[in-house]
């Protein structure tokens, strides 16, 4: 390869190498390869490398981030792991020089009690509703939901608990998230045995209305043992995080109740937990490494000064002249 080389030369000469440094887990090696065909490859297909300098990369991006700052987040990731190849085709990678991507400011929605007592009810109604034709719901989409607020889990962490990761005959019972449910493309769904990361892995204690939800599951699984999902198709195999997504959207439509997503719930138990104990406690049992990400991503900021200030105030000015 030479800098006169085409820049789709240099994807495929990039797919090749992470395949060779097998650095990657085969999921982001997924998600690396399809942000560059979708996101970068359309824009850079028809240059060569000598042409890709600062201001077209930076052009890029910024049209992007117009669009979607996700979006192009991801394409500068892949986009910089791209031009750092180690062969010196370019004397300089220019993703060191573009703008920095500034992040909309959006405060993180959670769900009201109002909205829960909503969505609760919601969930009851479909899974009661009169069945004229095919098998009844089994109650486990309003178990997943409530598990998922007990637990500030992810969806996947919470289709992936088995019986094991269960300790209900604690003096306080206990559920350890340890596991996630990953569907590769080629691949069949399947439990993966580590979380997203190393500090995902956690025991969390469980309140009453999540326990209430489990031990219902617990008595309609006909065949259990130690390995057997908590949640699970009917023929025993693991759900899809998409499939549960989609029900889940699709009661809601049906009951007129918007912007419903298993994200919400984890930061609505995420708000809860660091208005009553502190961003430590909600860092911690969101299996963050770093409670910075808790606070930016995951916590809605309470706007309510503590009233003591007026007090404090009345003291110090309020007194006559």
């Amino acid at each position: 390869m030479s800098a006169d080389s085409s820049f789709p030369a240099l994807v495929s000469y990039w797919l090749e190498d992470m395949d060779l440094e097998d650095r990657l887990s085969r999921t982001t090696r997924q998600l690396y390869e399809r942000n560059m065909r979708t996101l970068v490859l359309p824009f850079f297909k028809d240059v060569t490398l000598r042409e890709i300098g600062v201001s077209r990369c930076d052009y890029f991006l910024k049209q992007l981030a117009k669009q979607s700052y996700n979006r192009a987040r991801q394409a500068r990731v892949v986009l910089r792991l791209a031009l750092a190849v180690r062969h010196e085709i370019l004397p300089r990678n220019p993703m060191d020089y573009v703008s920095r991507l500034r992040r909309p400011h959006r405060s993180p929605e959670i769900f009201s009690w109002e909205e829960l007592k909503s969505i609760r009810s919601a969930i009851r109604n479909w899974e009661n509703r009169p069945i004229l034709a095919g098998p009844r719901p089994d109650g486990q989409l309003g178990e997943i939901v409530e598990v998922m607020l007990g637990t500030s889990a992810r969806i996947g962490e919470v289709l992936a608990i088995r019986l094991a990761d269960l300790d209900l005959d604690a003096p306080v019972p206990i559920v350890r998230i340890s596991d996630t449910i990953v569907s590769r493309k080629g691949e069949p769904t399947h439990r993966q045995d580590h979380p997203k990361t190393a500090s995902s892995v956690r025991r969390v204690a469980i309140p009453d209305f999540a326990l209430r939800a489990i031990r219902a599951r617990i008595r309609r699984i006909r065949f259990a043992g130690p390995e057997t999902l908590l949640f699970s198709t009917r023929v025993g195999t693991p759900h899809t995080t998409n499939n549960v997504r989609r029900q889940l959207r699709d009661v809601m439509v049906q009951a007129g109740i918007d912007n419903v997503t298993p994200h919400r719930f984890r930061r609505t138990a995420a708000t809860a937990i660091n208005e009553i104990g502190g961003l430590q406690l909600a860092s911690e049992l969101l299996g963050h490494s770093d409670p910075a990400i808790t606070r930016e991503h995951y916590i809605r900021r309470n706007e309510t000064v503590n009233p003591i200030t007026a007090s404090y105030l009345e003291q110090a000015f309020g007194r006559a002249s």
